[in-house]
């Protein structure tokens, strides 16, 4: 954990100390505001793979640039929204829920925000960034009348506190990017009495809504 904790520290150092928001006379920034959605697959790691299986993902969120940039890129908030949908096993019973359960699905709902750093090449932009948030992780549980043998499926709703740092790769196609972004994904608690881990992997489109805040003075 203290390892994680000096990478993401390192990194969003790094972000920071990278980019030239004190200069002055700088151009107007091109990359102001982008809408995003995406989908993808998220991947569970480490002890979350003893009861979760990939399925899919989607994703909303924005990227708002910060400060005048330098006509290249520069500092951004990015507010995300994920919805990561996994097979899940309930490997855990208890008195209410009696039975284990296989071949679930478990769904997250998470938000989080932070800031990235974007570096513009051409068509060709890479950026990272590091969010924290959070939300709950809902698993499936499974109990059985022995009077009546009727099955009663609910869920559990598992609140969950995210630390995730992230990359990704964006080609400009004119009035939008399109993109492509992993992350790594830690959560602060347990799910099934296990940590929460994993990689979500996405693609999808950026329009550049930036006209909407560089309207010409009459």
């Amino acid at each position: 954990m203290k390892i994680h904790l000096r990478i993401l520290f390192s990194t969003l150092l790094l972000f920071f100390l990278s980019t030239p928001i004190f200069s002055q006379d700088l151009p107007p920034r091109t990359d102001k505001f982008y809408s995003m959605s995406g989908f993808g697959f998220s991947f569970p790691i480490g002890g979350s793979t003893d009861f979760m299986r990939p399925k899919f993902s989607t994703t909303i969120g924005a990227n708002i640039g910060l400060g005048p940039g330098n006509g290249n890129g520069g500092i951004f908030l990015y507010p995300k929204f994920s919805l990561h949908v996994f097979g899940y096993d309930n490997i855990e019973t208890d008195q209410e829920f009696n039975y284990e359960l296989e071949k679930g699905r478990s769904t997250t709902y998470l938000l989080t925000v932070g800031f990235g750093y974007r570096k513009i090449l051409g068509n060709v932009a890479f950026y990272g960034y590091l969010n924290g948030g959070g939300g709950f992780i809902l698993t499936p549980r499974l109990a059985v009348s022995q009077g009546t043998k009727i099955a009663v499926l609910n869920n559990k709703t598992n609140h969950m506190g995210i630390i995730e740092p992230g990359a990704g790769i964006e080609y400009n196609i004119g009035g939008a990017n399109l993109f492509m972004e992993t992350s790594y994904m830690h959560g602060l608690g347990d799910v099934g009495g296990r940590p929460f881990n994993a990689i979500p992997l996405t693609i999808g489109i950026k329009p550049n809504l930036s006209r909407l805040f560089n309207k010409k003075k009459p």
